[in-house]
């Protein structure tokens, strides 16, 4: 341990200030730096010793440090392994969630091409009912042609039973108009292949038979030269009759068909039996009340001057045929489709006092 002298200078400004001369001190100075040698000397000690500890302090602590970064270095280890498992157990759930993600998205694909179909049926049945509407309306429409058609029917098979008759009638009338040829009412026969020998009597007969032929013969041409003149005109008003008929067979028809309650028959005012048709055959149930109704509303439908008319165009035509039947006949021949003029032409001999009387 070295002990700086102060210098001369210094010693004099001391002496200056009242101080003893460094001689006289250096005693004290000599004990002084020894007992200040054992203060440093302890005061080194002191801090040796506080270095010494605070050594010891840190040697703990780095220990302490040192068990601390190898248990930060196992956490680590354990960290980094926990890090790639759930790295792993990460990707593997990812790829389940991607997995399920793509199953869904199949799956909403698939729905909305079912969405797809969907409304494309729904199209389909929305076409489908129209078409459905359309054929119910149809079949309404068939099914009242049909009750029409069955009605004509029914219509047509009533009015074929008066065929048979009529034919009857009709190889009467012929039967008659022969016998009527020949005087006496006597019919003369010829068989093929045969010679016949005739007495007097017998070709006097002929002689007559063959001028009252003659005579005939030119009767029914002038008659036939009249049938024609009015047959021109009654055709003429047979086709107006036909449009006024066809239109009130329609009128009548929806009249009809608003009618929910069906006549059963003839009026009892016109005739005694209600069952019994024309010329005493039996109508199918319902046809004739039909045929009555149409009848009644064609008659009122017709004008006054064209009943007159056509009425006078009846009588006219009943005396050029001298016979009421084969009047009817011929008119039914005319028009074999209208049965309502045999029921006009009945029901006006009826409400007309029998035109029969007035020949």
């Amino acid at each position: 341990m070295c002990i700086k002298l102060k210098p001369d200078s210094q010693n004099r400004k001391m002496a200056g200030r009242k101080h003893a001369p460094s001689s006289f001190t250096r005693l004290d100075e000599a004990r002084l730096a020894h007992s200040s040698s054992v203060a440093a000397v302890r005061a080194l000690e002191d801090r040796v010793d506080k270095r010494h500890r605070e050594i010891q302090n840190l040697i703990a602590d780095n220990q302490r440090l040192a068990g601390i970064h190898v248990a930060l270095k196992q956490d680590l280890a354990a960290t980094q392994e926990e890090l790639r498992r759930l790295s792993a157990t990460a990707a593997e759930v990812k790829a389940e969630r991607d997995e399920e993600v793509r199953e869904i998205y199949e799956k909403s694909l698939k729905v909305d091409a079912e969405v797809r179909a969907v409304a494309a049926m729904s199209a389909e049945l929305d076409r489908v009912r129209a078409d459905v509407r359309e054929l119910a309306a149809a079949k309404k429409g068939l099914a009242a042609q049909l009750q029409t058609v069955d009605s004509d029917l029914e219509r047509a098979r009533a009015e074929a039973q008066f065929l048979p008759a009529i034919k009857a009638d009709i190889e009467a009338m012929l039967h008659e108009i022969q016998r009527g040829r020949l005087p006496n009412s006597t019919t003369l026969s010829f068989p093929v292949g045969r010679v016949i020998f005739l007495s007097s009597n017998q070709m006097q007969g002929q002689k007559n038979a063959i001028e009252f032929e003659k005579k005939t013969h030119a009767s029914n041409l002038e008659h036939k030269r009249a049938m024609d003149n009015n047959m021109i005109i009654m055709s003429s008003e047979v086709e107006k009759l036909r449009a006024e008929l066809a239109n009130a067979e329609k009128r009548a028809r929806a009249a009809m068909a608003a009618d929910a309650k069906p006549s059963p028959g003839y009026p009892p005012d016109n005739y005694d039996n209600r069952e019994m048709g024309y010329g005493g055959v039996r109508y199918p149930p319902g046809s004739y009340s039909m045929h009555q109704k149409q009848f009644i509303f064609v008659w009122h439908l017709l004008s006054a001057p064209k009943i007159n008319l056509f009425l006078n165009l009846f009588i006219i035509q009943i005396r050029q045929f001298r016979i009421c039947k084969l009047g009817l006949t011929h008119i039914l021949k005319m028009q074999p489709e209208h049965p309502y003029i045999i029921l006009m032409i009945t029901n006006v001999l009826k409400y007309q006092g029998s035109l029969l009387g007035m020949l």
